[in-house]
């Protein structure tokens, strides 16, 4: 069993590391009524747990049948195929139409059902960036009609690929990439309980700092890093670098700004967040790596930092990248 599963939160109190979206949380589970909400953050800080957890909330024993939650990526990605095969959808699946008219039917269709012993049920949307335009303007209009006994709830890495139209009605809550200090602590508990058990290779302190270092705030990757280590038994290589497209594309913006075309630097940045799915603080993440890597710079760094506080307040992560290309730009010349 995949610890990520088995380790998973399974109230709001148990979600670590985002005090206070758990209170707005906590809050409106108490009143029984929430608004359209829209949840950032990166990978792996407790997004799709917190819908869990609240469904668990407001629902009890009948959270699912009040929930109903699309995978807005693998429609998107792999188009009619996923909606013919997916057992939920087949029997709503019509073969003559189009993937876009598809997924209004089905959307409608969710939308419609009477929630269960509930004024309204929860309508979920994981990697809301990847619905396309078209697609969001039709959910648009779904959310107007059916506002009364539905609560849409939209998950993202990317909230400026959200439409205004659709952002304009939600509420939005931030998740924080996990601080180190608690990573680390959840990690070694985690450690305990697995060599209680038995049957675990050990995995030292220091291997634990190095999982935290490699996993950025991302608490899924870390335990399963965490749990790779224990099992195998090997240290985990952190010194082999991942040369991805979007490494190879990080790159490539650098030195775009270092040759003065911040124009196309910003292309590239608007590549990485549209066609990889990044989010802005993802962007900088794989920013800050390359220029610690080749440049080193003090006022980079200091670009970087100011860059990523203004987008962890919420503030549009195209125009502050732009901003933090401009700025980069200075240092070089």
């Amino acid at each position: 069993m995949l610890w990520t599963e088995k380790y998973r939160p399974h109230t709001l109190e148990e979600i670590i590391g985002q005090e206070q979206v758990i209170d707005h949380l906590l809050a409106f589970a108490q009143k029984g009524s929430i608004p359209h909400l829209i949840l950032t953050g990166k990978h792996g800080t407790g997004k799709t747990s917190a819908i869990q957890c609240l469904a668990k909330r407001l629902y009890g024993e009948n959270w699912q049948m009040n929930t109903s939650v699309f995978q807005t990526a693998d429609l998107f990605l792999q188009g009619k195929n996923y909606l013919e095969q997916e057992e939920r959808y087949a029997h709503l699946f019509r073969k003559q139409v189009g993937l876009l008219a598809n997924f209004k039917y089905i959307t409608k269709s969710y939308a419609a059902m009477r929630p269960l012993d509930s004024a309204f049920k929860l309508m979920v949307f994981e990697d809301a960036h990847r619905l396309t335009r078209e697609a969001q303007q039709a959910l648009r209009r779904i959310m107007e009609r059916t506002s009364g006994t539905c609560r849409f709830i939209l998950s993202t890495t990317n909230p400026s690929a959200i439409l205004p139209a659709i952002s304009s009605r939600c509420l939005p809550l931030f998740f924080a990439p996990i601080e180190s200090g608690m990573m680390e602590r959840h990690l070694v508990g985690i450690r305990q309980k697995e060599i209680g058990c038995g049957g675990m290779h050990r995995c030292n302190d220091d291997h634990v700092d190095l999982i935290v270092q490699a996993s950025r705030g991302d608490l899924r990757r870390a335990i399963m890093l965490l749990q790779l280590a224990m099992q195998s038994g090997k240290k985990i290589d952190l010194a082999v670098m991942d040369l991805s497209e979007t490494a190879t594309t990080t790159a490539a913006t650098l030195a775009a700004v270092r040759n003065g075309d911040v124009r196309k630097a910003k292309q590239y940045v608007e590549s990485l967040m549209i066609e990889s799915g990044l989010s802005g603080q993802e962007v900088l993440s794989e920013i800050r790596a390359v220029a610690h890597r080749e440049y080193n710079h003090p006022d980079i760094a200091i670009a970087l930092a100011d860059a990523d506080a203004r987008i962890r307040h919420c503030n549009n992560e195209f125009i502050q990248l732009g901003a933090m290309l401009t700025e980069i730009r200075g240092v070089f010349t």
